[in-house]
């Protein structure tokens, strides 16, 4: 099995590249409490910390198609992967270093956001490009990654933090890095058949956003992101405050427990794909969220809280890569720029919901039960615009 033949190859380096991202949006958010409590970061610059870190990566978002052009799908990948790497090393030096820590993180958050926004938007259309059968699938597969990440990035840091102190949580940092590094490596000998040359043959942006279709994918794509993100980012702190549980506890019941329930949604939709309608399954699912975020924020036992928690885990899981796949499936000859909008409007909710839930908060007397109530929001409009899309199939189907 060749590695510069195989295909295989390409798409485990996928896989890699999706716990890298996991990695890179839920390690800083385990280690809020400890910033507040020994730096005194204030909960809403906790806040700015997970929107800026999507907005790096919205800003990477837009110009990835432009850099892609100029250096090519793998430099680009690997670029991604180094970026990431660097930020890491960053995160566990720049804060001990610098007299304002904030603003080392803030610095050390650019590097690896920057990685992170690469990787969004070229790791799918990479692996779209395979050549494989059952491409709904294969996607739903591949992000379910992103949640094995993420449930390995919790478990791994929480032992770490058990056994060697939190306040070594630098040396676990420069652990993860180790990751995008072998990864990058990784990406530099796998084959890659997606090219620029798709771009031509593509529809250009300004033709997308007359599409009505394409529009609402933007926004099923920003409410997914949301949805999936208001959450995740806080739930280690929501446990550990809300729920009045510890540290290592809120880290394991609070995202740990989301990710196991949307990584098992998205590979159970990778085996049962072929029985299920896409478009009518993510209605389902932002109909289960909004029952999830009203559970969430509105129990009054703390056991149900986090019940409410696995269920919106289990229900955003389809939305975000169901979502490219349906505009994978309509534009059969995808470029940079399609992948680079729908991760822009993604990395828009990604940014938003995570800061209104913390800033709603703090108007609350860091009520973060309140916050969850507002970020309900999200999948309401998700409910709406994935119906919208039914009727909308329905409707050209029947002309």
């Amino acid at each position: 099995m060749s590695i510069r033949t195989n295909y295989r190859h390409t798409i485990i380096s996928g896989y890699i590249s999706f716990i890298t991202q996991a990695v890179i949006n839920n390690f800083a958010p385990l280690l809020y409490i400890t910033f507040q409590r020994d730096w005194g970061i204030t909960l809403s610059q906790l806040a700015f910390l997970s929107t800026y870190n999507f907005l790096v990566q919205l800003c990477t978002d837009l110009i990835s198609a432009s850099f892609v052009k100029k250096f090519g799908v793998r430099k680009a990948i690997v670029f991604a992967h180094v970026s990431s790497a660097v930020g890491f090393v960053a995160l566990g030096t720049l804060p001990y270093i610098m007299e304002n820590h904030y603003a080392g993180v803030i610095i050390a958050t650019t590097f690896y956001a920057i990685g992170g926004g690469f990787i969004e938007v070229l790791t799918s259309p990479i692996i779209e490009a395979c050549p494989t059968d059952n491409k709904e699938a294969n996607m739903s597969l591949l992000h379910s990654f992103y949640c094995w990440g993420q449930m390995g990035a919790v478990l791994v840091s929480t032992a770490f933090f058990y056994f060697f102190s939190t306040e070594n949580w630098r040396y676990m940092s420069f652990i993860w890095a180790i990751i995008p590094l072998c990864n990058a490596v990784y990406l530099s000998l796998v084959p890659i058949d997606f090219a620029t040359q798709n771009e031509a043959k593509s529809q250009g942006v300004k033709v997308l956003f007359k599409d009505k279709t394409f529009r609402l994918f933007l926004v099923m794509m920003l409410c997914a992101g949301a949805s999936e993100l208001s959450i995740a980012q806080w739930a280690s702190a929501f446990a550990e405050e809300s729920l009045g549980i510890s540290k290592t506890a809120g880290d394991i019941a609070g995202p740990c427990f989301f990710a196991i329930t949307m990584g098992i949604a998205r590979v159970l939709y990778s085996k049962l794909s072929e029985k299920l309608p896409l478009e009518k399954y993510i209605l389902f699912c932002a109909v289960l969220c909004v029952f999830g975020y009203l559970l969430t924020s509105l129990a009054p036992v703390p056991v149900l809280s986090l019940i409410g928690c696995a269920i919106c885990g289990f229900a955003v899981g389809i939305m975000w890569p169901g979502t490219y796949s349906l505009a994978a499936k309509k534009w059969k000859n995808p470029a940079t720029a399609l992948f680079s909008m729908l991760a822009l409007a993604g990395d828009s909710g990604c940014s938003s919901g995570p800061y209104l839930l913390g800033s709603v908060s703090e108007l609350c007397n860091n009520n973060l039960k309140a916050g969850v109530l507002a970020g309900t929001v999200f999948p309401l409009i998700m409910v709406v615009a994935a119906a919208a899309l039914i009727k909308m199939n329905k409707n050209l189907s029947e002309n």
